[in-house]
């Protein structure tokens, strides 16, 4: 299972909301430092979500993603505000290994197919849900009425490089993750799981890596209040990862 570890940006700065929401956000410094750190303690791949363009559809940070694509010799995985060709391009040019497509993904199946068979492997699809499985957008302030269920038999047939599932009601909460909805996603899918909102342990991580779900395992895990307020180390979650 791989190691993502998070980071958000807003205004500049990587940041941590509780639930998605803006109000209750905790700051940690420069993005780009931040990166560095966890590359040094051994992480392969970066989680990289710039809230501000996903509320907007405005790429409010996307210098900042791609400084840290150039710079912290990761990988890459970037959401927010992704919504057309040309975005998914930009990115994909300027050094990052995966786009995740949320919102448009849910108002244009169709790019997402589009994307998918021109980009192999550097495509995946966000579904962030709350209790009751019904699917959130633009940065988690529209509820939509698409079910997670229903978005995973949609895109199933798609050449996406994997899910990125997040329980919001989970996220940044440090409440443990959501693993009956984990296991529930690889049931339903034949695509790549990656599982997100309430990691607080090391128990966690191993947990979710044990997990099955229709003859299948996760195929990782995005940590972040854990990992940048130093509950459980970079090093120590690859090894519970089984890096």
């Amino acid at each position: 299972m791989e190691l993502f570890p998070a980071i958000d940006l807003r205004d500049g700065a990587a940041v941590r909301l509780v639930q998605g929401d803006f109000s209750r956000e905790s700051r940690f410094g420069d993005p780009v430092e931040l990166a560095g750190r966890y590359v040094e303690g051994g992480a392969r791949w970066i989680h990289v979500v710039d809230l501000d363009a996903a509320r907007t559809g405005a790429p409010a940070n996307r210098g900042i993603v791609l400084e840290i694509a150039r710079s912290s010799g990761a990988l890459v995985q970037a959401g927010g505000g992704v919504r057309s060709v040309s975005d998914v391009e930009s990115l994909l040019a300027g050094g990052v290994a995966r786009v995740v497509l949320g919102t448009a993904a849910l108002r244009s199946p169709e790019l997402v197919d589009d994307l998918a068979e021109r980009f192999p492997g550097a495509v995946a699809v966000g579904l962030d849900h709350r209790s009751g499985g019904r699917l959130a957008a633009q940065g988690w302030s529209l509820s939509t009425e698409a079910s997670l269920e229903e978005a995973l038999t949609r895109f199933d047939d798609m050449a996406i490089a994997a899910f990125v599932v997040t329980a919001i009601e989970r996220d940044g909460t440090l409440g443990g993750p959501d693993m009956e909805g984990m296991r529930a996603c690889l049931e339903r899918s034949s695509h790549d799981v990656v599982a997100s909102g309430g990691v607080s342990s090391i128990e966690d991580i191993r947990a979710l890596r044990e997990l099955e779900g229709g003859g299948r395992r996760l195929a990782g895990v995005v940590v972040g209040r854990a990992i940048v307020e130093g509950t459980i180390g970079i090093e120590e979650a690859l090894v519970a990862c089984g890096a």
